[in-house]
């Protein structure tokens, strides 16, 4: 199994990104590229090839759900996994969530000391096979 090293981190909100960049960089040693929306996030992850997205789910523009759709549709971005971060979390949402495709949920507001924890047990979760 290929281990998790690059994620794409998609928010619209700097400070939770911020937040999420020290958490996933200096706690979880991954390399994390940032950006605000979803039409960036789509340019950014053709070009990177990260290893994972995290996704969040309400942003202006293209929302989470929209941008995973276009992700999709692109060759070069239909395999990379994506976890959606939300505050949104009734069973039925992240029922919803998963049946377009997300790995899983990640529920805000998230922990920065477990937050790089949490996306690797995710990983390996879904490497397991």
């Amino acid at each position: 199994m290929k281990p998790l090293q690059r994620i794409l981190h998609v928010e619209d909100d700097i400070s939770i990104q911020e937040v999420a960049k020290v958490a996933l960089e200096i706690v979880g040693g991954f390399e994390v590229r940032s950006c605000d929306d979803g039409q960036s996030a789509i340019s950014r992850a053709d070009e990177w090839q990260p290893d994972l997205i995290l996704l969040d789910v309400m942003m202006p523009g293209i929302d989470g759900p929209t941008t995973l759709t276009r992700l999709r549709e692109q060759a070069s971005t239909r395999a990379i996994p994506v976890v959606f971060m939300t505050a949104k979390v009734q069973p039925s949402e992240i029922e919803h969530y998963r049946a377009i495709g997300a790995l899983d949920v990640v529920i805000k507001p998230f922990d920065p000391m477990t937050l790089s924890t949490q996306l690797r047990e995710i990983w390996e979760r879904s490497h397991a096979g």
